[in-house]
């Protein structure tokens, strides 16, 4: 886990390097291009979309770090590295880049993650954001929100074989704010008493990508009674982990 967590801050740098590159480039895109009101106007809005865009790579990036076992902390450590690279890029005049972190329930320190028994399971980061900019041509405040979400629901049945041999069968979805998203890696584990196994070639295991976010998993398992308990681990395109538990159904 130390080894993930190392991994995250690495790419959470990598981030911000990025987002520092692209607001310098815009700078420079200003300095070189036109003195003009409405240029500056252009430069402005241009710059708030970029400082934006630095927001929720960084909210991104932070969520994929807190949801593999790093410290809620991280979110707001990186918000505040950003909030200074903003502020220091920002040329026209001053600039205030500000955040708040949601701590209202399911939320704390803008972070959200529920791995239940229902067959959901959801990771998050809440925060909402204020820029505000003073000079001689332009003084503006603008607000905005980043909800980042990553959610998995699994629905699972399964047929009695010979014996205590079942043929399990997943149907898993996966959304990034509520849209379906595509998986970069999906695990799959059957739980035999007290313990859990995970789903390999040894099970006849497959997965059907539709390409729509929808994921059909199928394997075979020798579990004893008729409880079948059934877990996913799943990252998203964007790093983010989430896990999702349920009981399958017989048909």
């Amino acid at each position: 886990m130390k080894k993930t967590a190392n991994s995250g801050q690495i790419f959470i740098l990598a981030i911000l390097t990025i987002t520092l590159v692209l607001l310098s480039t815009e700078v420079y895109v200003y300095e070189t291009t036109s003195q003009t009101v409405n240029s500056k106007s252009d430069s402005f809005s241009d710059f708030v979309f970029m400082t934006k865009l630095g927001c929720k790579h960084t909210i991104i990036s932070s969520l994929a770090n807190v949801s593999v076992g790093g410290s809620a902390s991280v979110l707001s450590t990186n918000l505040e590295t950003l909030d200074s690279v903003v502020e220091t890029q920002y040329q026209f005049g001053k600039c205030l880049l500000n955040y708040t972190l949601r701590n209202t329930s399911p939320y704390s320190n803008g972070v959200w993650r529920s791995w239940g028994s229902s067959g959901i399971g959801i990771s998050g980061a809440y925060a909402n954001f204020t820029f505000k900019t003073s000079d001689r041509e332009v003084n503006a405040t603008v607000y905005f929100v980043m909800n980042i979400t990553t959610t998995v629901s699994i629905l699972g049945a399964y047929q009695r074989l010979t014996g205590n041999n079942k043929q399990i069968n997943i149907i898993c979805n996966l959304f990034n704010e509520g849209t379906s998203a595509l998986a970069k890696n999906i695990t799959t584990y059957y739980k035999v008493g007290n313990n859990w196994f995970k789903a390999d070639s040894s099970n006849n295991y497959s997965v059907t990508n539709y390409g729509n976010g929808t994921y059909s998993l199928t394997f075979r398992a020798s579990i004893l009674g008729s409880e079948v308990t059934v877990s996913t681990k799943v990252y998203d395109t964007r790093e983010i982990f989430v896990r999702a538990n349920t009981t399958c159904t017989r048909v």
